[in-house]
């Protein structure tokens, strides 16, 4: 993912909280990075589909603000832009599930999330937009909230239960070896 362009673990820009726009004055700043999250996220695809879907904030391509672009798992259903998003509401219910992330590419982390989640974003024209998320989608969303909040998927992992090599996972079999996973 270094590559690509990236920005990976260690990097002091991944645990800094994004800074918001306003659209009044930032408006083209915005569009800039919006654009640019959209040009990682394409180049990332070619080299790497994601069948659940995929998500990219600007901190991960070296730009502290708070944008982040994501892209639900079905075909052909478009792009969720976020500027300046804010989580309103979390229901209790939750569930863990592995995550993985751009920026930690060889690991994944079982990570407990809201099944549900209403979010306030602002969008280019200045006004508030309220949408409501649930399931894996809550979760790619929430995902990038947190780059933007500068916090890291580790954080979200239980203590005993931090983080897995990806080819450690039940559900990857490296040749030779018996998966393992809970």
């Amino acid at each position: 993912m270094r590559d690509l362009g990236v920005v990976q673990d260690g990097a002091a820009i991944l645990r800094e909280p994004a800074r918001a726009f306003d659209l009044r004055e930032d408006r083209e700043a915005a569009e800039e990075a919006v654009d640019r999250l959209f040009a990682a996220m394409e180049q990332i695809a070619q080299v790497h589909p994601f069948a659940k879907g995929m998500g990219i904030a600007a901190p991960q391509i070296g730009i502290g603000r708070a944008a982040a672009v994501v892209q639900p798992p079905t075909p052909g259903t478009p792009a969720i832009v976020l500027l300046n998003p804010r989580i309103t509401d979390r229901r209790p219910q939750t569930d863990e599930q592995y995550e993985g992330c751009l920026s930690f590419f060889d690991v994944r982390g079982l990570v407990p999330r809201p099944l549900t989640m209403t979010v306030e974003t602002t969008a280019l024209d200045g006004s508030t937009v309220t949408t409501f998320y649930e399931r894996g989608l809550a979760r790619l969303i929430q995902h990038e909230i947190d780059h933007l909040d500068g916090l890291l998927p580790q954080r979200r992992t239980e203590p005993l239960r931090r983080e897995l090599p990806v080819a450690r996972r039940r559900d990857d079999v490296v040749p030779g070896e018996a998966p393992v996973g809970p």
